[in-house]
């Protein structure tokens, strides 16, 4: 169940993660809240709405004052589409994260690329489209604020 369930359910604490010490972090790795491909009107819509925008906005606002911990955020293998849509969303909300860790929202579309036509065609993927990936990614960070910031 993600934080945005228990939160509604009244299941989730906020207080389980004060005090920050308590868990000996700096930084928090944490997953967006809502699946873009369910928010109505997001970019990568797939069809069927379990969010408006305004409550997607509102789950990423509310997890995000959970913590007082400068945050980053996962990638958790969505495609690139999708988490540059989700970072778009956070930014949106306005949200203090401090930047992202990702992977396979850069890379995983070349792996059938590689499967099918060898190293050469994944090569010229990671060219253009992988470039073009991690440019979209570093474009959506713009919104991102120093890690520093969230300890004062």
């Amino acid at each position: 169940m993600k934080i945005w369930s228990k939160l509604q359910a009244g299941l989730f604490r906020p207080s389980t993660f004060r005090p920050p010490s308590r868990y000996k972090v700096d930084v928090l790795k944490v997953e967006v809240p809502v699946n873009s491909e369910y928010v109505d009107g997001s970019s990568v819509f797939k069809g069927a709405a379990a969010y408006t925008r305004a409550e997607a906005i509102g789950f990423y606002r509310a997890a995000a004052d959970v913590t007082s911990l400068p945050f980053i955020y996962l990638s958790a293998g969505v495609s690139n589409a999708q988490f540059t849509e989700s970072l778009a969303m956070a930014s949106e909300a306005g949200t203090p994260f401090s930047g992202v860790l990702c992977g396979r929202a850069t890379w995983k579309e070349g792996i059938p690329v590689y499967a099918k036509q060898g190293m050469a065609a994944l090569q010229q993927w990671l060219d253009t489209i992988g470039i073009k990936n991690i440019n979209a990614v570093n474009a959506a960070l713009s919104a991102a604020k120093p890690w520093a910031s969230r300890l004062s």
